[in-house]
């Protein structure tokens, strides 16, 4: 039984990865994933790194400068652009057009075709990652995070939780131009609570604990603390896979091929 079981694993598996190479390739076609989640914040970035007042070393943050602690929220702010707008203007795409509903026919169901886009942003997501870590290190001097390892689980949670709520938008809307609206709805409030317009440790009390909630906010508390040399704390890890197995098993429960 064990012997029949193996070739059928090993098909599912080698038909799953087919699947992720292909919409891995579609995401690079329809390039809003490499436009706008990858080339827009990096144009911010090198924006930012070019004016003299924002790389002044301050003593309240440690000698980091206004500088080092935007690019954390750049590489939230490219997780945000994909979770909020590739991702569901993609698989939306998909059911308007009917392309869903012709895979509902085969043998793909939503959980492997849900992995297959997450697994595809997920890599053009760690690209950026690295680019913008690049850039911002042998363009403008900035250092790597001082905890690599706590940078390392941070982001991976926060990309899963974003992604993952990027998919429960998938999973709910009808078209591509509701899964716009829903994504940029979302998108600023998010962005806002994760320091974009103003740093967390400027807001009044209340909006830091408002932020500190949302999964923008407690990613950008954990790669704080991992800018600052430590591991981050229990609390802004568990908020996002609390976010992250959340949102994909709604997502999943409620997907709708039509």
């Amino acid at each position: 039984m064990n012997a029949a079981a193996s070739p059928v694993a090993a098909t599912r598996g080698s038909a799953t990865w087919r699947l992720v190479t292909i919409e891995s390739k579609l995401c690079l076609r329809d390039k809003v994933a490499p436009i706008w989640g990858v080339g827009c914040p990096l144009i911010v970035l090198i924006i930012l790194g070019s004016l003299p007042v924002l790389r002044k070393p301050l003593e309240a943050a440690g000698g980091l400068t206004i500088f080092d602690m935007y690019v954390p929220v750049l590489i939230i702010f490219n997780l945000a652009i994909l979770a909020m707008t590739a991702l569901p203007a993609t698989l939306a795409g998909y059911r308007e057009n009917g392309v869903l509903r012709r895979m509902q026919a085969t043998p793909v169901g939503p959980a492997r075709l849900l992995t297959a886009q997450l697994v595809a942003n997920l890599a053009i997501a760690l690209v950026a990652m690295i680019l913008f870590l690049a850039v911002a290190g042998l363009g403008f001097g900035v250092a790597l995070p001082r905890h690599l390892i706590g940078f390392a689980v941070a982001w991976l949670l926060a990309a899963a939780a974003l992604l993952a709520i990027g998919l429960l938008i998938t999973a709910l809307v009808p078209g591509r131009s509701s899964a716009s609206a829903i994504g940029t709805v979302l998108f600023f409030p998010m962005m806002f609570f994760a320091g974009l317009w103003v740093p967390i440790a400027q807001m009044p009390p209340v909006l830091q604990t408002i932020s500190h909630y949302t999964p923008l906010g407690a990613g950008m508390q954990a790669f704080q603390d991992a800018y600052l040399g430590h591991f981050p704390s229990a609390l802004p890890l568990v908020i996002l896979a609390a976010y992250a197995a959340g949102c994909a098993v709604i997502a999943v429960h409620w997907f709708r091929w039509e």
